[in-house]
């Protein structure tokens, strides 16, 4: 009778094989997350740019339509 603590060779490379996937898999969870956290940090730099400019032109905006004859910049030109 087999001694129920003794693992078959099988069963043996089976959890071997397992645990070497479930090392690579956790290694690719923190390379994505790492990934991740720095695309978000980009993203969140990038959202501010975008602010800036945004009130850089409606300061620039505001700037031109307060010039004598200025038109806005909205506004199109009589040939079109």
């Amino acid at each position: 009778m087999r001694d129920p603590d003794i693992l078959s060779p099988e069963t043996v490379a089976l959890l071997q094989e397992l645990q070497s996937q479930l090392t690579f898999q956790e290694d690719t969870i923190a390379s994505l997350n790492d990934a991740l956290a720095a695309q978000q940090r980009e993203l969140l730099v990038l959202r501010r740019q975008v602010e800036l400019l945004k009130q850089q032109q409606d300061e620039h905006t505001a700037a031109l339509s307060e010039l004598p004859g200025g038109a806005a910049p909205a506004e199109r030109p009589p040939h079109y």
